[in-house]
């Protein structure tokens, strides 16, 4: 009995210990990264399963360093680019990062409301993508940054469902293993065109500026005074690698459930999550089906406020204006109006010509033009003394670092000549 107790106490003091990561981690999975995933396992079935794995050191290691970045120099990622490189250069991050976004959120209401109305067809979809940008923005709006906080984290808990639903239906185990230590690459346009969109679902831009921001927001909530150490650091790291790897077994749950029941079942084209949604019930039954479509729901719920977030704090640090989700409306009326215009866009998107799948393939290329520069900004960032003092980059900060660069780079290459020359 004691020994219950005391491992349910340091389940307790490790889940307190989480915040920033875990959130950034898990809104990755949003239901425009759920539709790459399902689109992998549809088209390709267990091929891509190994990026669940090879991805994650990559993504984990460029979000440590933005954390570490917002820690030490106590201002978001936007307010380090502003104070140390050239504005062309922020500029350039605030004109690409506002339509990715608000394309991204636009995709992922659409995504959303086409869910919604599957549970309920009888309620036209519209209904359902008003009614959840109303709930966001009012839960934004009112509620503090630690109740905000203390929500998104526990909506972590939903992505959970995508590890039951591949259990609902008869796994190969010994060729699940094989596909995941064992890479698959096969040199044709539609299957590098799934690998470079993996690469850019799971290392997004918005991620960067989000991670920063909320390490500094954490910061301000601990006690006045406390100075950034190692015991700090330790922990942070702790937070985004448990957040990036609970990120990166979601999608590989959501690629395996796709890529056994959707492509064994003879389904190889989905383009949206309520495809891959409806897809799911007559091969593996009622419940992977529901499950499948409140996950999508909750990540929205999850999703959306860590994106329109990030894009309010770019703006209101690159033009100095206040900031933050514990203020008020009236202490930061920039700040909420802009989350309140990247909701209000996004929903409108889908209704003025720009489709969900249109939507995703827009930000998917200007992520695609940002990221490699981004990466190649934090690295330079967190290797320099004169910023980050003694918490510069170790050794394998940098090794990892590199290769997401290389990686980003060679995928930003092939996503535009994909788009424009193929």
């Amino acid at each position: 009995m004691k020994r219950q107790r005391k491992s349910a106490n340091k389940l307790i003091r490790f889940w307190k210990k989480l915040g920033p990561g875990l959130i950034t981690g898990s809104s990755d999975d949003d239901p425009s990264g759920i539709a790459t995933y399902s689109q992998a396992g549809a088209s390709y079935g267990l091929a891509t399963l190994w990026t669940a794995f090879f991805t994650f050191p990559l993504m984990a290691s460029i979000q440590e360093m933005c954390a570490r970045i917002g820690l030490v120099t106590s201002q978001g990622l936007t307010g380090t680019l502003k104070t140390n490189y050239p504005k062309i250069v922020l500029y350039l991050m605030v004109l690409f990062s506002f339509p990715a976004i608000v394309m991204n959120i636009g995709a992922d209401i659409a995504g959303m409301g086409a869910v919604g109305n599957l549970l309920f067809p009888s309620i036209h979809p519209f209904f359902f993508s008003i009614s959840f940008t109303i709930i966001l923005l009012i839960v934004i709006v009112f509620l503090p940054y630690k109740k905000i906080s203390s929500v998104l984290k526990y909506l972590c808990i939903v992505l959970l469902v995508y590890l039951i639903v591949p259990f609902l239906y008869k796994q190969d185990w010994f060729a699940i293993l094989k596909a995941t230590v064992i890479p698959t690459i096969k040199f044709d346009k539609n299957f590098i065109s799934i690998l470079v969109a993996i690469l850019g679902t799971t290392i997004s831009p918005y991620l960067f500026f989000w991670q920063a921001t909320m390490e500094v927001e954490e910061m301000r909530h601990k006690k006045k005074g406390i100075m950034v150490n190692k015991k700090i650091m330790t922990e942070m790291k702790q937070d985004v690698d448990f957040g990036m790897l609970f990120s990166n077994i979601v999608m590989f749950f959501i690629i395996l459930a796709t890529g056994t029941v959707l492509f064994n079942g003879g389904v190889h084209q989905i383009d949206t999550v309520e495809q891959a949604a409806k897809a799911l019930e007559p091969l593996a039954g009622k419940s992977a089906y529901l499950l499948f479509a409140l996950g999508v729901i909750g990540t929205g719920f999850l999703a959306i406020p860590v994106l329109s977030g990030s894009l309010s704090y770019i703006f209101c640090e690159t033009f100095g204006w206040k900031e933050g989700l514990d203020n008020k409306f009236q202490e930061a009326k920039p700040f909420y109006i802009i989350i309140a215009i990247s909701l209000i866009l996004g929903l409108s998107l889908n209704y003025i010509g720009i489709s969900p799948i249109k939507a995703l393939i827009y930000s998917a290329i200007l992520y695609g033009i940002t990221a490699p520069v981004l990466i190649a900004i934090i690295l330079h960032i967190s290797n320099n003394k004169k910023v980050m003092g003694e918490f510069t980059n170790g050794k394998m900060s940098n090794i990892l670092g590199v290769t997401a660069l290389m990686l980003m780079t060679a995928s930003a290459a092939a996503l535009l000549y994909l788009q424009f020359f193929a």
